[in-house]
């Protein structure tokens, strides 16, 4: 009777031991009986049959990333290299059968999910590629992982996978169109700095012409100013002519000979200027020879 009850105690060990397992945090196990599916566990101790029950497979359930790279040509021609990278996770929503859930068909449908999810991707790209302009690929390359993501998100739902996002992280030019590039930008940044330099040019010469006319206007309120001055004097001038008793035209005349004399010496006081005489008519040229005859005979007498 001991002997049963020792060999029975060893096997229960036995089958403990050898059918004990530990399923880690956002992992599920696959668990196959007699070759066939079982069921999925989740997180925590569990036991099975040892030889009749077998894990067939730990399936992770966090996010993971896959990197990968991919030539596209765009609709003016330029072949672009892409580095992709695509956020994924298996599906861990409950369902009422199991078979129909993430974890199983992540396993039991596709022999290598990550290459057919990248295939996907590289189709979905270079489909989506041609459709865009080189500028268009690079102002507009978030709209188009994003419109990627959405298709493909669609076709691995059916393998149990959620790809979460889809991202281009880089896009590489030919090393010729990379330079025609360069050469176009920096000649639009001289076409720029041209138009400034142009426009601080206009601005100077503008405000130069501006304070140009504001000057000349205020020299002809200068100018003005003065004639006025002028003018009132003279006024003034032929007031006390007149108030000495003298007839108007009497007292322009001494006004006109008063202001001759001070021209001629102010002129007498420079000596190096020549003097003129020129006739009062010169509608009468025989006046003219007249008065040149008079006035060397005056210089003759006066030698004398």
């Amino acid at each position: 009777m001991r002997i049963w009850l020792i060999l029975l105690i060893v096997i229960v060990l036995a089958i403990i031991v050898t059918g004990a397992y530990i399923v880690q945090q956002q992992t599920n196990v696959i668990i196959e009986r007699l070759g066939k599916f079982h069921k999925v566990v989740g997180p925590g101790f569990h036991i099975k049959i040892p030889v009749i029950d077998r894990i067939v497979s730990r399936v992770n359930m966090r996010t993971s990333q896959s990197t990968f790279d991919i030539n596209a040509k765009t609709q003016d021609n330029v072949t672009v290299q892409m580095d992709i990278a695509a956020q994924y996770h298996v599906n861990g929503d409950h369902v009422t059968d199991i078979t129909d859930s993430g974890v199983y068909r992540s396993y039991y449908m596709l022999q290598d999910p990550i290459a057919q999810m990248r295939s996907y991707l590289i189709d979905a790209l270079r489909s989506a590629i041609p459709n865009y302009t080189l500028d268009e690929v690079f102002a507009k390359k978030d709209d188009i992982a994003s419109e990627v993501n959405q298709t493909v998100s669609d076709m691995m739902r059916v393998y149990g996978f959620d790809v979460v996002s889809t991202l281009i992280t880089n896009i590489g030019l030919p090393p010729d169109v990379e330079a025609s590039m360069n050469k176009i930008n920096s000649a639009q940044r001289e076409q720029v700095a041209a138009q400034a330099l142009a426009e601080a040019e206009r601005i100077k010469v503008v405000t130069v012409a501006k304070a140009n006319a504001e000057a000349m206007e205020q020299a002809g309120i200068g100018i003005a100013a003065q004639r006025r001055a002028i003018a009132d004097g003279i006024a003034k001038s032929i007031d006390v002519i007149r108030q000495s008793g003298v007839a108007t035209d009497e007292a322009n005349e001494l006004f006109l000979f008063t202001q001759w004399t001070d021209m001629m010496e102010s002129f007498a006081k420079n000596g190096k200027q020549s003097t003129i005489v020129l006739p009062s008519n010169f509608s009468e040229t025989a006046s003219m020879f007249e008065q040149m005859l008079v006035a060397q005979q005056t210089d003759e007498s006066n030698k004398h």
